[in-house]
Formats: C-alpha cells, sequence, structure tokens
C-alpha cells in the first residue's frame, strides 16, 4: 500500500514539475490503490479463526409454494453469481426441484480464502415483495426463504460422529448422472442423534444428491454432517442457547434479516444493519459486497463498543 502512495506521489510530481499529461495514469492508480485498501479493510474484519474457511450455503423456502419456491431459486442464483465473479469454487451438493419452478431446497460448497468470513452474515431469513408472475390477476405477493451459513470442516477439526448414533438412509436423485442416477439410489440422507458438548440431545441431518455414486454422496453429506455439528458447537460456545437447528427463525413475517422490495417501489433493505440500497436488480445479479461490508463493519464497532 505504501509503495503505491509513493508510486501516485511521483507521478503527481512528475506531473508537475515535467509538465506531463498523466492524469488518465494517476487516476487509474489512485482507484487501485483504493480497492486495495478496501480489500484490506474487509481482511483485517475477517478475524475469527473460521473466517477463512470454505463455506457450505443451504436454502430452504418458506411456506406458500411455488412463490417461495422461485425465491429461493432467485436467492441461489445471486450467491451463485456473486461467488463466481468472486473467483470461488461453487458446487451443487443437493438440489431439489420444485414441482412448477423454484427449487425444495438446495446446498452449494463455496470454495476459497475467507468464503465463510464474507458469507457468514447471510444466515437469516430473506423477503422478497414483488407482483406475482405466477399470479394471473398480477396481485402483490409476499415471499420468504432463509439462508443458512456454517463453515466447512477439515481434517484440522475432530467431529466424532460415533459419539451419537447416525441413521444412514439413500433415495433416488436427480442430480447429474443422467438416467443412471434416476435408477439407482444414490442420493444419501445422513441423520444424527447425539449430544452436543452442554448435554443438549440434538437431531442433525445432511444430504448430498448430486455425485454420481452413492459412496460420493455419502462422503459429501458427512462433511456437511460434521460441519453443521461443528457450527452448532460454535455457537455454544458463544454462549448462545440453542443449537443450530432451534435457532433457525420461523420463516414468516417480523423474522427477516433482508427485504428485498420490488413493488410499489425499489429497495433492499438489510435489518441487520440498516443498510439500504435502491438497485434491487443489481444485488440480485450479484452484486452484494456492500451489504457483506456493512455487515462486518457493524460486527467491528459492537466489538469496539463491548466492555472488556
Amino acid at each position: 500500500m505504501k509503495e503505491q502512495a509513493e508510486d501516485i506521489e511521483t507521478l503527481q510530481l512528475l506531473a508537475e514539475e515535467e509538465g506531463e499529461d498523466l492524469e488518465d495514469e494517476i487516476f487509474a492508480a489512485a482507484e487501485a490503490l483504493e480497492e486495495d485498501l478496501d480489500e484490506l479493510e474487509l481482511r483485517s474484519l475477517l478475524d475469527d479463526p473460521d473466517d477463512e474457511r470454505n463455506a457450505i450455503l443451504t436454502i430452504n423456502p418458506g411456506a406458500g409454494g411455488t412463490e417461495s419456491q422461485d425465491w429461493a431459486d432467485m436467492l441461489l442464483r445471486m450467491y451463485t453469481r456473486w461467488a463466481e465473479e468472486k473467483g470461488y469454487d461453487v458446487e451443487m451438493l443437493n438440489h431439489q426441484a420444485g414441482e412448477e419452478a423454484g427449487i425444495k431446497s438446495a446446498s452449494i460448497s463455496v470454495e476459497g480464502e475467507y468464503a465463510y468470513g464474507r458469507l457468514k452474515g447471510e444466515s437469516g431469513v430473506h423477503r422478497l415483495v414483488r407482483i406475482s408472475p405466477f399470479d394471473s390477476d398480477s396481485r402483490r405477493h409476499t415471499s420468504f426463504a432463509s439462508v443458512f451459513v456454517y463453515p466447512e470442516v477439515d481434517d484440522s477439526i475432530d467431529v466424532d460422529l460415533s459419539e451419537g448414533e447416525m441413521d444412514f438412509q439413500t433415495f433416488r436423485s436427480g442430480g447429474k448422472g443422467g438416467q443412471h442416477v434416476n435408477k439407482v439410489d444414490t442420493g444419501v440422507r445422513l441423520v444424527w442423534d447425539g449430544e452436543l458438548s452442554n448435554g443438549e440431545e440434538v437431531t442433525i441431518t445432511a444430504e448430498c444428491t448430486q455425485e454420481r455414486s452413492q459412496f460420493q454422496n455419502r462422503s459429501r453429506a458427512e462433511t456437511m454432517l460434521r460441519s453443521r455439528i461443528y457450527q452448532a458447537e460454535r455457537e455454544l460456545r458463544e454462549q448462545k442457547k440453542e443449537e443450530i437447528e432451534s435457532q433457525k427463525k420461523s420463516i414468516e413475517w417480523g423474522s427477516q434479516i433482508r427485504s428485498y422490495v420490488l413493488h410499489p417501489y425499489k429497495m433492499v433493505n438489510d435489518h441487520q444493519t440498516e443498510t439500504k440500497f435502491s438497485n434491487v436488480d443489481a444485488v440480485l445479479e450479484g452484486e452484494i459486497d456492500p451489504l457483506i461490508e456493512a455487515f462486518l463493519l457493524h460486527g467491528k464497532k459492537d466489538r469496539d463498543t463491548s466492555p472488556a
């Protein structure tokens, strides 16, 4: 950063002393420096030990049938586009299509530096207000979908699944692999019943449908399951009273973390930070960095003002 700033000063001196027209070059260098400083500031906020991990993101529609299922699919597209634009690797882990449109549920893995740290503030209920494309009378509808983000565990984290009882279920998958996966029970669902470190009994589920073989799906489902158990333990360490499943707010009015309004006006309102944007279309196309940064800055402010 310091070297970049010094280079800009040198260019300014050359322009003043030699009379050279370096305005475009100076502007480009200053813009690059500003972007690098913004990135550096953001990295400084990602100071939790798990922030640098890959993320697993799961989306579920709320009540409302096709409306909510379509909204869940819009969110899946938004996060996928954001991740791809950031250069992250995105892998579909589970995808259950809705009957008419949208999805019944989906899980993706987002792999890359600080994926979890950047996405962790997206957990919660997301609300959409729009003129329904599925309503012949063109009435306004409100839809809800829930997003859950947790860090993907690796070999450096020991989560012992043998401490509880695990039910292994298979079902016909609709993922990649063509006709083969529709004839064979390749989809895998793991249901783990056990105790967290504080003695709470929990049931945690993970499923994977996207791989070609049952073995591959089981391996990915185990990683998801271990990650969810680890996240539940994280929340206990942070003195939260409920495990991850009981923390899921009801997907309904009053519980949303963010609202996306497309009618009668256009506005994205993040209720966690009171950040507002009028360009809803850009946000739904994956431009969510300002919302992510606002969440991280808001968290830093809370830490700075908390008693020692």
